[in-house]
């Protein structure tokens, strides 16, 4: 089903183009004409007859695109029109003008195949311009209305031609699209793979051998089962606790709108919860959908510290891009803490959610630095590519 809309796409918006230009050209020139007949009905009724015949031929093409894969009736009808105009102005500037524009409507509609309509108009036109040169005419004049009807089968081939090009851009741009969106379903589920593995998944296992060890422990050592009781009932709620953290940060992001309008959600829910105010200042930015994630989770943590570790009065959070690369940017005026040399230092010091977003930034291709000391404050800074 996909295959078929992407193959009528082109054809039905380049159908509707043609129409719009013949008609919009014709018009011109019957307007014009309108100063140069002495009776102008009937230049009037062929102007109609184009007007309605394009207007027939936008409103099926726009409801029925799918029409455009049997171009036949299509193609039979604006014949007919072509032949109506003829009949009403004799032969003037209009039927030129709609018999090139059948042609290519006939090219965006049956490709090269529209050559053979595209011969006939050109023919019926060398037929009625020889008809309607008076002898004698000025050879210059003759010379152009002898070579207009030409016309038809270069406006048939160019238009078949950049019919084809269009389907082929358009078959591409869905691919690519297509191609995009698994890619992104693809990254979302390795996410959150990622995000149970590192903590409901390992809760539950700490719960499972403890469960495991309770049986037996029951029997000979009751104030060990006692215990492992309380590891299973702990776990669990842990577990339980983490899965919410997990869909609440999934829920962070709101993807169709920009990241800074992200970020003053998050803060101002956080300033609300925990009566800390928060200055900010961000500009619009809209990283892709992996950074947007990472960025939200080190904000939300970062604020989460503050909240828990700082007895801080004010805290500030900025959002900045310079060039590639994105920067963000949390303060706070706390306590602070005498800042461990390395990782390892900081997981001796159980400084996990340090960790986290060291890792959480690292995961998108960014960096993120720490500073802090005891009196002055913690500022969290995280640099990413944009």
């Amino acid at each position: 089903m996909r295959q078929h809309v992407d193959r009528v796409v082109a054809p039905a918006a380049l159908g509707r183009a043609v129409l719009l230009g013949r008609a919009a050209a014709t018009l011109t020139a019957g307007a014009v004409g309108l100063r140069l007949v002495a009776d102008p009905r009937p230049l009037l009724a062929a102007l109609a007859v184009v007007a309605v015949t394009t207007a027939a031929g936008l409103a099926v093409l726009s409801r029925h695109p799918h029409v455009a894969r049997h171009p036949v009736p299509v193609l039979a009808a604006d014949t007919a029109a072509v032949l109506g105009v003829l009949a009403l102005d004799g032969g003037g500037v209009t039927f030129y003008c709609c018999a090139v524009g059948a042609s290519a409507l006939a090219g965006v509609l049956a490709g090269m195949w529209a050559l053979l309509p595209a011969a006939a108009h050109t023919a019926l036109g060398y037929t009625v311009a020889a008809a309607v040169l008076p002898a004698g005419a000025d050879p210059r004049l003759a010379g152009f209305v002898l070579t207009f009807p030409i016309a038809c089968v270069l406006a048939a081939a160019g238009a078949a031609v950049a019919t084809a090009a269009l389907g082929r851009y358009v078959e591409l741009s869905v691919r690519v699209v297509a191609s995009a969106q698994r890619t992104a379903a693809a990254s979302e589920r390795a996410r959150l793979a990622r995000e149970l593995h590192d903590s409901v998944t390992k809760t539950l296992r700490g719960v499972s051998f403890a469960a495991l060890a309770l049986p037996q422990s029951l029997r000979r050592h009751p104030a060990l089962a006692e215990q492992l009781a309380g590891t299973v009932s702990r776990g669990a709620e842990a577990a339980a606790q983490e899965a919410r953290e997990l869909v609440d940060g999934l829920r962070l992001d709101t993807l169709d709108g920009d990241f800074a309008d992200t970020v003053q959600a998050i803060c101002r829910q956080w300033s609300q919860s925990y009566g800390i105010p928060v200055r900010l200042a961000t500009t619009p930015v809209d990283p892709p959908v992996a950074v947007r994630y990472e960025l939200a989770r080190i904000l939300q943590e970062a604020l989460h510290n503050v909240a828990q570790h700082a007895a801080a009065g004010r805290t500030t959070v900025s959002l900045q891009r310079g060039g590639r690369h994105l920067l963000l940017r949390i303060h706070d005026d706390g306590r602070g803490f005498g800042l461990p040399a390395d990782l390892a230092s900081l997981r001796a010091a159980q400084h996990f959610g340090l960790i986290g977003m060291y890792e959480r930034a690292a995961t998108v291709d960014g960096s993120l630095h720490v500073a802090s000391a005891p009196g002055r404050g913690t500022t969290v800074e995280v640099t990413v590519p944009a």
